[in-house]
């Protein structure tokens, strides 16, 4: 899942620790959502909504399509702004390589969004079916699912989902410091001493 380039999204600042939008960005998305609303119900029916992401994304259509299914979680036939601003966030997260933060930070709206048959728990189908929401690949799955389904019963429920959420963070936050300590590291190699220094004789 990517943004197309130029899009009005990709001015749009993501805040990288809540992953949340600042509020004037936030005014600008309600602008932005007004003007799709063509019919002015403040909310986008399928065919609204499957033009937008056609236009800002290069997902195919029946990514579109279950995104909308999932989104429609009271299956009203549309999504008013506040499930528009959640998948912006969302599309924003992903173009910017936050996708375990964003899953941290609003975990009960990811779990709902990964919960494809509203069952309360979420299973490796679902999770295949939607692991592109959050670029999440085979073998992750297959790691996710022995190192956190508790319980044995190939289904993660919300506290499994929410101890998931954690370590992926954690981890997250461990690839930061270890990137951090590598360029302090090559920084430090690359320092020349002036002609006639200590060292340098």
């Amino acid at each position: 899942m990517k943004l197309k380039s130029g899009c009005f999204l990709q001015y749009l600042y993501l805040d990288e620790v809540y992953c949340l939008l600042s509020v004037r960005n936030a005014k600008a998305l309600t602008d932005y959502f007004q003007l799709l609303d063509v019919h002015k119900k403040n909310a986008l029916n399928n065919l609204q909504f499957y033009c937008f992401l056609h236009y800002v994304t290069d997902l195919k259509k029946q990514h579109i399509m279950l995104l909308f299914d999932l989104m429609d979680q009271n299956a009203t036939g549309e999504i008013g702004f506040d499930e528009f601003y959640m998948l912006v966030c969302l599309l924003l997260a992903h173009e910017n390589h936050l996708e375990k933060q964003f899953i941290y930070r609003h975990s009960g709206p990811a779990f709902r969004l990964l919960d494809v048959d509203d069952g309360h728990t979420i299973g490796p189908r679902e999770f295949q079916a939607t692991g592109f929401l959050f670029n999440i690949k085979a073998e992750e799955l297959e790691k996710i699912f022995k190192d956190f389904d508790i319980s044995g019963d190939e289904q993660l429920n919300y506290k499994e989902f929410k101890m998931f959420t954690i370590f992926c963070i954690d981890k997250q936050q461990q690839k930061e410091k270890e990137r951090m300590r590598r360029r302090i590291t090559r920084a430090s190699m690359n320092i020349t001493l002036p002609p006639g220094s200590a060292s340098s004789q």
